[in-house]
């Protein structure tokens, strides 16, 4: 999975949108005003930063060498990811619907029922 493929999926999700409040070179992905993911280097290797379980965050760095504690971010709650191919594109697909889903779970109740009246309960349970 590539830079653009990566991009393209993640505003394939209900209300994300990009900006760019890090600088030109690093695109920030947020529902609700709350940062889901991050994706760097158009051109080059790409990388991309997304939320995780404590737990999983770690299980995924012993089993993906392209992965590794969340650069900049709380490396407790974030991992980066190296697009380097070695990441089978399913994985990459499920990990940003885990983001997603943990920033949309995190919102405030009333955050959460505009999304799920916008575009239904299975939002939340990707």
């Amino acid at each position: 999975m590539n830079y653009s493929r990566c991009r393209d999926y993640m505003l394939g999700k209900p209300e994300a949108y990009e900006g760019f409040p890090f600088g030109p070179d690093v695109s920030v992905m947020k529902v609700a005003n709350k940062m889901f993911a991050t994706l760097v280097g158009e051109t080059g290797i790409s990388s991309m930063n997304l939320k995780c379980n404590p737990d999983e965050a770690i299980m995924l760095r012993d089993i993906f060498p392209a992965i590794s504690p969340g650069y900049h971010m709380n490396k407790r709650h974030w991992n980066t990811i190296v697009l380097d191919a070695s990441v089978p594109v399913g994985e990459l697909e499920r990990m940003i619907d885990h983001s997603y889903t943990l920033v949309v779970k995190g919102l405030p109740r009333a955050g959460r029922m505009a999304l799920e009246i916008r575009h239904g309960k299975e939002l939340l349970y990707l």
